[in-house]
């Protein structure tokens, strides 16, 4: 998942501390909401979207599907239908290895 602020894990998040988390637009968030049955952030008294950790975690896969693999809309829809644990376990090792890239660089700089 993004860098939230703080690294504070919360219950709910607003919507624009999500957008910020992976810069994007407000409106994208709730575009995908729209366009995603796993996204249902609750709604406060006012009306204002308030994500789960579940949300954050849905968004993560959307994101890295659409943003970072280039699948459309749809394609990203089937890919969740058919094989969402893939699409998860990619993700977790793709952000283990930029973990570890970033500590052999960090390596490297101090050597």
């Amino acid at each position: 998942m993004p860098k939230l602020k703080n690294n504070i894990e919360k219950l709910f998040y607003p919507i624009g501390e999500v957008a910020k988390a992976f810069d994007v637009n407000v409106s994208l968030i709730r575009f995908w909401e729209k366009e995603f049955d796993i996204l249902k952030p609750k709604k406060n008294k006012k009306g204002n979207r308030m994500f789960t950790k579940k949300d954050m975690d849905n968004i993560t896969i959307i994101f890295h599907l659409v943003k970072e693999r280039g699948f459309t809309l749809e394609g990203a829809k089937k890919k969740l239908k058919e094989n969402k644990e893939d699409t998860i376990n990619n993700i977790e090792i793709i952000n283990r290895l930029k973990e570890i890239r970033s500590f052999l660089v960090e390596l490297r700089d101090e050597l």
